[in-house]
Order: structure tokens, then sequence, then C-alpha cells
């Protein structure tokens, strides 16, 4: 045999051959699986409820990665160079394959005229509830499909249990709204017509014991249409798209930092690319450590408060935009640097809101602040009481202050009140230093183009609605008024 031949081989079989899915196979069972073969029951929506993600003792939210491209265009090599990057994190590999539906005798019978590239091939409800299932924390068997017979496995299925990351791949992965829903990244790969159709009659002849002429004839009466109206019309849903697929190594590498980063985040943050919370360190916790003490000082209280502050302060004023401006430095050299957004106000939500405004004036000099006055009483029925804002406004990025974001409501009506003087809501920033999950979901599914910049998210809010386990009453302790 020819090298080039060789190589050849070695490329395809690299391309379609067994990977790892950090998963264990539970073998020859008596009865199938309950879960994998049953109707599934009604399965939750992929944003977790507030008991998720307030309950200490949930688990994490696994980080759900989709993966999709067109037939044997590196789908699974990728994923193999996403899981053995990640090999410090559990991972559960999921293959839209392994939910397609059993033939029928009637389509057995006529098996050439079948379409497995159409979306009902698939049992997209099953697959819906083994994701659900996995981001509860809770094991899942997935069935094995026979590719050679066209059924499901009746007495073996693939046992996967919680996970850290879990990876959904499959042609058609993008094709069902309620199924991106679910992801956190979206991957399309991206790989040359010729060298898919090429590795496709690799696998096909290779793996499944068709021959050459019917896997060309499935090509082009079923495959490359499906390509062509609904694999490649998802490309558009992706978040990252990898030209040549695992060939490619920088982009899997860059993809691997990003989701390294967003393992080590807050399970909400995985959930709304609008919440940033600034990165934990011994001084921070410290400082927070000191600020919740019920026994400090008003002196200690108020200044490890202002440190916190300003940290988010400068935190926020990192996502303004920028523009790029050329300076000369004393020794006649020419520094490239950027200039800052020049269109800035603050607005106070009062009056615990008013704590932020030293450190704010203190990062940004003369800086114009409004004020809001929003009646407290109750969760319900909250009332704009009082609105002092620049003439200006809806010209300007703003800087909202609040120190603590409780339910929501306050935050959500000083943003419609922005909104309503003409303020893009993507110019408004959101700084506060605790935030509860139900706040966050509050203002970041109204708001999805807005940011909220915290130091630190807390457990959940009491039947009071308070936070938990929180800092009391913020305003009263800054300004000494709890005395």
């Amino acid at each position: 045999m020819p090298e080039d031949s060789t190589s050849i081989d070695y490329v395809m079989e690299k391309a379609s051959g067994p990977h790892f899915s950090g998963l264990r196979l539970d073998g020859l069972l008596s009865s199938p699986s309950k879960s994998a073969n049953s109707s599934p029951s009604p399965f939750r929506s992929g944003v977790p409820s507030f008991s998720q993600i307030s309950d200490p003792a949930a688990p994490n939210q696994p980080f759900v990665i989709g993966v999709t491209g067109g037939t044997a265009s590196g789908k699974t090599t990728v994923c193999d160079m996403i899981i053995q990057q990640l090999h410090d994190h559990r991972i559960v590999l999921v293959n839209q394959d392994s939910f397609y539906r059993g033939l029928t005798s009637e389509e057995l019978e006529r098996v050439q005229e079948y379409n497995f590239d159409h979306p009902d091939a698939f049992d997209t409800e099953q697959l819906l509830h083994c994701i659900d299932t996995l981001k509860s924390g809770q094991p899942y068997q997935i069935p094995i499909y026979d590719f050679k017979t066209h059924q499901r496995k009746s007495d073996a299925f693939r046992q996967v249990n919680a996970c850290d990351v879990i990876i959904l791949e499959g042609i058609l992965v993008f094709h069902d709204s309620r199924v991106r829903d679910l992801m956190n990244m979206k991957i399309f790969v991206d790989t040359d017509a010729d060298v898919r159709l090429a590795r496709r009659i690799r696998r096909d002849t290779v793996e499944r014991g068709r021959d050459v002429d019917s896997v060309l004839e499935q090509y082009a009466k079923f495959v490359k249409p499906a390509f062509d109206d609904f694999v490649l019309p998802s490309k558009k849903y992706a978040d990252v798209i990898i030209p040549r697929g695992g060939d490619n190594h920088v982009a899997v590498d860059l993809i691997v930092q990003h989701i390294h980063t967003k393992l080590g985040q807050h399970d909400l943050c995985k959930i709304y690319p609008n919440l940033f919370v600034i990165q934990s360190t011994f001084q921070i916790r410290g400082m927070h450590t000191l600020i919740r003490e019920k026994d400090i000082s008003k002196h200690d209280f108020v200044f490890y408060s202002d440190r916190l502050i300003r940290l988010v302060v400068e935190h926020g004023l990192g996502h303004l935009p920028f523009t790029e401006k050329q300076v000369v430095t004393p020794t006649g050299s020419v520094y490239s640097g950027v200039d800052f957004c020049k269109k800035l106000c603050g607005v106070s939500i009062i009056r615990s809101g008013e704590s932020m405004e030293n450190a704010l004036r203190a990062c940004c000099k003369g800086i114009k602040i409004g004020k809001i006055l929003i009646h407290r009483e109750g969760d319900n029925g909250t009332q704009l009481i009082y609105e002092k804002l620049p003439s200006d406004i809806s010209e300007r990025h703003v800087l909202l202050l609040d120190p603590v974001l409780g339910t929501g409501n306050c935050a959500s009506q000083a943003i419609e009140l922005l909104m309503r003087k003409g303020v893009p809501e993507s110019h408004i920033i959101f700084l506060n230093l605790i935030s509860a999950p139900e706040g966050i979901h509050c203002i970041c599914k109204r708001f999805p183009l807005l940011k909220i910049v915290t130091s630190e998210i807390d457990q959940c809010l009491n039947e009071d609605f308070r936070v938990i386990p929180g800092l009391g009453e913020y305003g009263d302790r800054y300004f000494g008024t709890d005395e």
C-alpha cells in the first residue's frame, strides 16, 4: 500500500475512531433502563430554579458545551481534544446518535429510503430529559444504538454520572431551540465538504458494514440535502466556529482556556453572560468577613466597605468603551494607549447607594452623579418617590449604584426609569457589593443587555426578603443610623 494512502487512513481513523468519555459502560442487563427507554417525564427548563441555585447543598451546575457540524467534520476529534485538556474535571460526552429512534418493521423493510439526517429521526424529548437530568446532578442511563440493526440495544446502556462538564455532540444539536437553550457554549466545526465525504465513506464502510455505493447514494439523497436544510443554517447560533476541525489546535486551546475560566466562576455567571463577579482573593474574602461581622465598629465597617466598593467601581469602569490614544512621554517617546470614556455619570439609589459615591468620585474626577429614591416597604408595590438626573443622561453611560441586590424590584424600577429617560439598556452598568440569586435572575432576565458587577453572590433571600448570609441593613450600618 502506498505511503500516502497509509497517512490518509491514519487521518480518517483519527477522525472516526473511538473516543474517551470519562464514563463507565454498564454492560449486559436483564432489562432496559426505564430512563433510557420510557417516555420522559416533563423536564425543567434550562435555567435553574431559585431553590437549585440558592441551596448550598445543591450540586454545582455543569458547564454544557454543544458541538455540531456536518457529517464527519471532525466533531469527535474536537471533543476528544477538549476532554484531554480538561483531564482534571469530570466530563460527560453525550452523542446525539445515541438518541436515534429505533426503526419499525415497516421502516426496516425500506431502510434505504429512511432519512437518518432529518430531525424526526431523533428522540429529542429524551435527549432533553437526559441533559436536564445530568444538569440537576443526577445519573442517567444513555441508550446504545446499533447502526447495523437500526435498533437500540435492549440489554445494555451507558451509565453516566454527575459531572463538571457536559459535551453534547451531534449534527442537529443546534436545530431545536430547547436544546440550544441548555448550552453554555456552542461550537460549530467547519470542514470542507470533500474532506467530510471522504471521512464518511471510511467510517460507514469500516464501522457500519456498508458498501461504497450505498454510502454515496445515501449522501447524495439525504446527507447533503439535510446539511443544507438543517445543519448549515444552525451555524448562525454558534459562539465559536472552528475551521479545519481538529487540525485547528489554536482554536481548541482558546476554547479550553475559556472553559477553565467559566468552571472557576459562580454557576450564575455560566447562565448569564452579563453578570460579572470580581475575582475572589484572600484580601476580598477577608474584607467581606469583616463587614459581615455584626459586632464590627462603624469605623471599620466604613473603611473596609469603601475598599471593596473601590474595587467594584474599578472593575465596572473596565467595561466601558474606550478609544485609542497616543501620548508623548517625558523621554520624548510615543506611548500608544487608550482614552477613558468621557460621557459618563453615576446614579445612586438612595440611600445605601450614596455610600458608593465617594469611591466613584475618587476614580472619575468631576463625574456627575444623579439620585433616585424608591420606596422600599414590602416586596411588592414599590413606587418611585424622587429622581434628580443629569439633563443629558441619555447621551451618557450610567453606573447605577446600590451595595445590595436583593429581590431586584427596586433596581428594576430604577433601570426602567433610566431607560424612559433615553439611556440605552446596554449603557447601564449596575454596581453592588453583594447579590442574591433571586435579584440576579430578576435583573439579568429582564435586562439582558445591562451588565451587573458584584464582589460576591450570596446564598438566597429569606422569608423576609433579606439577603442570607448578607450583612444587615447596609445604609444604617454605613451611616451610623442603627445606633
